[in-house]
Order: structure tokens, then C-alpha cells, then sequence
């Protein structure tokens, strides 16, 4: 890949003897070596994203019962592509190119054991490549039926799929060990000197990722191990417990790494000020602590788990990452207004916000995740985190919904956004239309915000089921009908076609500006500064800065957090008739 990218031009630059250059948005010394790893894996990353995408207009066509466009015996195959590349892949390779922006180019520095990158890449496409053919093959090389995300035992999942899980795993690790030496080397140099933010950040994913990945090596090396015959069985409540380490600590990834491109893209793009660091700081330590517990809700109905463990995990453990989210919530807006008034930009109540740079994707994308995440799959994940609501969410179309509310709308969204500026700033090109980059987040994020909306509604108040691929008309065996909620499976499903020619328009535009794009040249920022520049005017300090627009949106989301909260409560008590 690297050698045709290299014929296209995509990995040229203009670099010092030293190999260093000046970004013209960032004003960052980047190195070449951090910067061609990023390009490598960001594009890596796309390419995983468009195998996912495929593979989720043949899912969305299927549970959208008027196409039924599946048989039953292939839908978990289709459903299982969908899920590890755009959940695991897409997002994976991100994260680690996002690792290496966070580190060696924010510090300024060259990107460590370079070879250890290289190594960690073709370990991890070795993996994606096996994954993917073991869950293609299933059915022909004796498993059941393709493995689905979780791949739970003691169902009959190929060894080869389990292998090269972990060969992926093992992959990903070795790719983020040059972070940490990078990471070692600048504090080794200056023990007292502390880490910008958005490395700070990085280095708290990064943490969180060795944890997530370790308990995918033990969860699937345990599976492996009895499917080869090394041991005589599994103990399927252990196997859950340490998948769970992996299938929800990879979506914690997800949140530390989309938590901060929101810091890093809201400064350079939207002119944001950090409204205290240690606040902001003591938000991603609180993560460190508490966001994996989040992975109790998974386990709620499983009985080898005791009351106290659940209401613990779900409740007081869990406080802590929510406390951690609203500080950032709260934290990152109130950013973007001060340095946005610093610079007199916008007056009364929201005009900071509706002056911003809204045609700008990079921006536009990066607000649309904050917001939907939020109100979408923030508020959501709260709700069904809690051990009686989770009751009601459990298994059904709603918890899809609060997944997509987080990983589709959130965090690709931010990735979008990232994308769109390393094609400006890095790749240095173009973008090959700015009319439709400037379509691209709005598309993409109100047609998949109203497929999730949808999911969670059919979930919650019809209860229809998450992993069948027919059910609205009957449920096999049974004369219970849910086909009153045919009507907004209809909904769903034209909204989820608008969702995929969104990310297909997403593609377009950034492949085609790659190859067909107008080169940049050095010290031209491509559109990309904030207003007024990059470095914030007025000489007030930040904390004199008005912030009542945060406080409003901050009220607003409070408010709908309550409303929320109070219905699904009252939606609980209507599940049952308890008495004569």
C-alpha cells in the first residue's frame, strides 16, 4: 500500500534535513515519520469503513422487513462483517493513528520505533484479513453460523476466527508501542514538564486500550484453547466476563479517543481556549478508575453475578465516568465560547455558536458528534447502564440504537471530521468539492440521528428483539405480533439508506480529494484556521470570559436528561401487572 500511496503522491512532503516540517493550521513541528504512520492507518481505517458500510446496507435492508433482503441463514454472516469492521476495524485503525497525532506530533517529536509501526500495521491487516474470512467461510468450514461480535461459547465458532483475533489484538498492541515510547522519552527528558492536554488524553486512551485489548487476548485465547482441544471446556459465565473487558473497553476507546479530537478539533478549527486543564485532566483520570465498570449492563441477566456486584457496578462505580463525561460536556462548549467571545466573536446568548465556521466539515462534523452523542448516546448509555432500566433495553433494538448513537453518530462522526483536516493538513490537498464536504456532516448526521431515534423507539416501547432478522410480522412459533411497529421500521429503514449514501458520500469526497484534489502549499491553511487565527486576542484571561450560552445548552441538556430519566422509569412500571 505504502508503495503505491508513495506513486501517487499521497505520502510526499516538504521536509527539513531533520525531517520536520510546519503545519500552517496547527503551527505543530510534525515529523515525517509521525506523519506518514497517521496517513497510513487513517487510510487503512477508511478502507475497513467501507467494507463495514456494505455490509450495513445489506443488514439495514433486512431487518427493514419490506426489503427482507437476507435469508435467515446468511444475516449473521452480513450482520458479523458489519460489526468488526466498522466497530472494530474502522475504529481501531483510527485510534491508533489518532495515538500517534495526540503523541509525536503534538510534543513535536519523531515517532518512535517506527519499525515496531510498521509491524504492529501488518500484524493488524493479517488479522482484520483472517477475521473476516473465518466469519465469510463459517458455515464452510464447520461452524454453525458466522461469530457475531461477541462469539460466545460454547457456540461452535471456527478456532481460525478466534486466532486471528487475537492475531489482531497483538497487532494493535505492538502499533501503540511506539506512542508509549515516545510518550517515555518526553517525560524522561523532562520528568516535571507536564503533557498538552490532547496528549494527556492520548495517553489515558491508550491506557485504557492495553486493558481492553489484554482481556480480548485472555477472553479469545480461552475460546481458542478449547476449540483446538487443549482444554476440555469453557466455563461460558468466565468467557463473558472477560470478552465484556474487550467488547465494551473497545467502545471506551472509542470515547477517550473521540473525547479528545473534540479538544484538539474545536481549538484549531473553531478557535476554542481550554477552560482549565486540571479540570479537563482529573475528567480523563475519573475515566482511568470508572469507565470500564460501564460493562456491568452487559451482564445484568447473567446469574453467576450477585445483586450487590450489579447494584454496585451500575450505580456508585458508575457515577464516577458519568461525573467524568459531564465535566468534559460541559468543559469543551464552554471552550469554544470563551475563546469565540476573546475574540469578539458573536454577541448575545448563542451568537459565539451560530457565527462559527458551519461550513467549514471539520467543524461542523465535530459538533454534530458532541451533539448527538450527548443527547443520544450519553443520556442513553446512563439510562440503560442502571440495573432496573436496564431491564427494559436488554437485548432488544434500543441497545443497537444506543450503540449507533455512540459509535455511529459520535465517534465516526469525529473521525469524519478528523479525516477531512489530515486531508487538508497532512495529505495537503483539497477538498475534490467543497460544496459537498460542507453536505457531508449534515447529511450523514440527521439521517443517522433519526435511525437512531427509531431503533431506541422500537426497542423500548414495541420491545423487538436485536440480533432476529424477522420479527415484525411474527416471531416463529408464537402468535404474539409486533408488526404494529411495522410503521417505523419503514422509518428506520428509508433513513438508514439516506445514513449509508451519507458515508458513501463521505468516501467519495475523500478519496477523490486525495487523487484528484488541488495541491496545498505550505503556509496556505486551506480554509482551516479559525477566525482571527489560530492564537486568541484580548489579553483577558479565560476566566473573564462570558458563559452563558454553555450554561443555557448545559440546562437544556440537563433538562433533557430528567425528562428522559422520569419516562423510562414510568415506561418500567408498564412492563408488568403485578397482583390481581
Amino acid at each position: 500500500m505504502s508503495v503505491l500511496a508513495n506513486v501517487l503522491g499521497l505520502f510526499d512532503g516538504e521536509y527539513d534535513d531533520d525531517g520536520f516540517r510546519e503545519c500552517s493550521v496547527t503551527g505543530l513541528s510534525i515529523h515525517r515519520s509521525a506523519e506518514t504512520y497517521v496517513k497510513l492507518f487513517g487510510l487503512t481505517a477508511v478502507i475497513a469503513l467501507v467494507i463495514g458500510g456494505i455490509f450495513a446496507f445489506n443488514v439495514a435492508m433486512t431487518r427493514w422487513e419490506l426489503v427482507g433482503l437476507l435469508p435467515e441463514d446468511g444475516y449473521y454472516t452480513h450482520l458479523s462483517m458489519h460489526a468488526w469492521n466498522i466497530l472494530i476495524f474502522w475504529m481501531v485503525f483510527m485510534e491508533i493513528a489518532i495515538l500517534y497525532v495526540g503523541g509525536p506530533i503534538v510534543l513535536g517529536r519523531r515517532l518512535e520505533a517506527t519499525i515496531l509501526a510498521k509491524a504492529g500495521w501488518l500484524v493488524m491487516i493479517a488479522g482484520a484479513i483472517g477475521v473476516n474470512y473465518s466469519i465469510w467461510t463459517a458455515t464452510d468450514t464447520g461452524a454453525q453460523e458466522a461469530p457475531l461480535l461477541t462469539a460466545y461459547v460454547p457456540l461452535e465458532v471456527s478456532a481460525e476466527f478466534y486466532a486471528t483475533a487475537v492475531v489482531f489484538l497483538l497487532g494493535a498492541t505492538i502499533a501503540a508501542l511506539p506512542f508509549f515510547i515516545t510518550i517515555w522519552k518526553e517525560k524522561r527528558g523532562d520528568a516535571a514538564k507536564t503533557l498538552p492536554l490532547v496528549a494527556f488524553g492520548a495517553f489515558i486512551t491508550g491506557i485504557i486500550a492495553v486493558e481492553a485489548i489484554l482481556g480480548g487476548i485472555a477472553a479469545f485465547s480461552y475460546a481458542l484453547a478449547w476449540r483446538l482441544g487443549i482444554i476440555a471446556s469453557v466455563d461460558a459465565g468466565i468467557y463473558r466476563q472477560l470478552y465484556w473487558i474487550v467488547g465494551h473497553g473497545s467502545q471506551q476507546i472509542n470515547l477517550l479517543a473521540m473525547i479528545t479530537v473534540w479538544y484538539f478539533l474545536t481549538h484549531v478549527v473553531g478557535g476554542a481556549v481550554v477552560i482549565s486543564e486540571k479540570v479537563s485532566r482529573s475528567a480523563f483520570i475519573l475515566y482511568l478508575f470508572f469507565i470500564n465498570l460501564g460493562a456491568a449492563h452487559h451482564l445484568m441477566v447473567d446469574p453467576g453475578v450477585s445483586a450487590g456486584w450489579r447494584i454496585f457496578n451500575t450505580s456508585y462505580a458508575f457515577y464516577g465516568a458519568a461525573f467524568a463525561s459531564m465535566i468534559h460536556a460541559f468543559a469543551i462548549p464552554a471552550g469554544l465560547e470563551a475563546g469565540r467571545r476573546r475574540r469578539g466573536l458573536g454577541g448575545g446568548l448563542f451568537g459565539w455558536l451560530t457565527s462559527a465556521p458551519w461550513k467549514n466539515p471539520v467543524f461542523s462534523a465535530t459538533i454534530f458528534s458532541i451533539i448527538l452523542f450527548g443527547f443520544a448516546g450519553g443520556i442513553t448509555g446512563v439510562l440503560m447502564g442502571q440495573m432496573q432500566l436496564n431491564m427494559t433495553w436488554h437485548n432488544t433494538f434500543a441497545t443497537v440504537g444506543h450503540f449507533h448513537g455512540t459509535v455511529a453518530v459520535g465517534t465516526t462522526l469525529a473521525f469524519i471530521g478528523l479525516v477531512f483536516f489530515v486531508i487538508k493538513t497532512m495529505f495537503r490537498r483539497d477538498f475534490v468539492s467543497g460544496r459537498l464536504a460542507t453536505i457531508v456532516p449534515y447529511f450523514y448526521a440527521g439521517a443517522m440521528g433519526i435511525v437512531v431515534l427509531m431503533m431506541m423507539y422500537i426497542g423500548i416501547l414495541y420491545g423487538v428483539p436485536r440480533r432476529i432478522s424477522g420479527v415484525v410480522r411474527d416471531i416463529p412459533g408464537t402468535e404474539f405480533s409486533l408488526s404494529a411497529a411495522a410503521p417505523l421500521m419503514n422509518i428506520f429503514g428509508v433513513f438508514a439508506v439516506l445514513a449509508i449514501l451519507g458515508g458513501v458520500l463521505f468516501v467519495v469526497v475523500a478519496v477523490g480529494s486525495l487523487l484528484f484534489g488541488d495541491r496545498i502549499e505550505n503556509g496556505d491553511g486551506g480554509g482551516m484556521l479559525p477566525d482571527g487565527g489560530l492564537q486568541t486576542d484580548g489579553g483577558t484571561s479565560v476566566h473573564a470570559a462570558d458563559l452563558r450560552g454553555t450554561f443555557g445548552i448545559c440546562l437544556i441538556f440537563m433538562a433533557t436528561f430528567v425528562a428522559l430519566y422520569v419516562l423510562n422509569w414510568f415506561l418500567l412500571t408498564q412492563l408488568w401487572s403485578i397482583g390481581a
